[in-house]
């Protein structure tokens, strides 16, 4: 568009349009640097890194050169991206425990609400993922925001609904899901707060759920034949 004039019309929120860069006058530009990885505009300063934080990462990455270490940190990942691990588990076994099969649905369900709560988290706290100051991720991101990891989310929420669900659930599935949320530090992607706060939604989340669960047909029963 131009103006009476004919010269082009700028947009006024465009400071960098309406000054030039070496203007005085311009008041410091605060907008978000273009990421060279990934091509999107959002900041990568290490505000929110704090020192311990830069340490533990800085050491669990360096973990995944070792090549079995990474491989193991990738399958993780990827078995956890949006959940399907845990989904695809709970809806097997409510394929093969017809006795518990509404309460396998219900720990399903609960497992993807909690995934979708992270991700609605994630859209309002817009943390950036983490700038490594050596090497790569071992893995690609489905998405460009770091807080809080959706992959621990899943994981803890997983933890919680299938101890419900079945006592092995109690001995099999926490350290797995403990990899998994170790596995995103590993791979470089998180921050460990990340995966402390997604671990905690997860278990609230699916211990909000627990009385659900058990009104569904989940847990095991007592000696007196009561489910517990």
């Amino acid at each position: 568009m131009r103006d009476a004039e004919g010269a082009p019309r700028r947009d006024p929120q465009d400071r960098r349009a309406t000054h030039g860069p070496g203007d005085p006058h311009d008041p410091p530009y605060r907008g978000r640097p273009p990421d060279p990885r990934h091509g999107h505009g959002y900041r990568h300063g290490r505000a929110g890194w704090t020192a311990a934080e830069r340490r533990m990462l800085a050491v669990l990455r360096g973990c995944g050169d070792e090549p079995r270490v990474a491989a193991a940190a990738r399958a993780l990942s990827h078995g956890g991206e949006h959940g399907a691990l845990w989904l695809g588990a709970g809806l097997v076994c409510a394929v093969a425990d017809r006795e518990r099969r509404e309460g396998w649905l219900r720990g399903t369900a609960l497992i993807a609400a909690a995934h979708l709560a992270s991700m609605g988290v994630k859209r309002v706290v817009r943390r950036p993922r983490p700038l490594l100051p050596t090497g790569e991720p071992l893995v690609r991101t489905a998405g460009r925001h770091s807080f809080p990891s959706s992959h621990a989310t899943s994981a803890a929420a997983a933890a919680v609904a299938f101890g419900v669900l079945r006592p092995a659930g109690r001995v099999v599935v926490p350290p797995l899901a403990a990899a998994m949320c170790v596995s995103r530090l590993v791979a470089g992607v998180h921050y460990p707060t990340d995966v402390a706060a997604g671990a905690l939604l997860g278990g609230l989340l699916a211990r909000g759920g627990a009385a659900w669960l058990r009104a569904g047909g989940g847990g095991h029963r007592d000696g007196g034949g009561r489910r517990v």
